[in-house]
């Protein structure tokens, strides 16, 4: 298919996905890389406490509270 068949396919408001190859994906900027953090006994128990209560993991309320404060500094400023 031409580029512009798909354009107007897109253009009209049709689902292109089944004209793309997705089996080669990516999500640019969202490799992972493995980082060793120490924390007192203090935080460990209070993030253990923070994600029991809300279901999660301790790492992904980690995850989601660095992500939050990176956010807020980068629109800061």
């Amino acid at each position: 298919m031409k580029a512009k068949e798909l354009d107007k396919i897109f253009d009209s408001g049709e689902d292109i996905t089944s004209h793309l190859d997705l089996s080669t994906k990516t999500r640019p900027g969202l490799k992972q890389r493995r980082v060793n953090v120490d924390f007192p006994d203090w935080i460990i128990e209070s993030l253990d406490r923070e994600a029991s209560r809300i279901g999660v993991t301790r790492q992904s309320i980690i995850k989601v509270w660095i992500a939050e404060r990176i956010k807020e500094e980068v629109g800061s400023s």
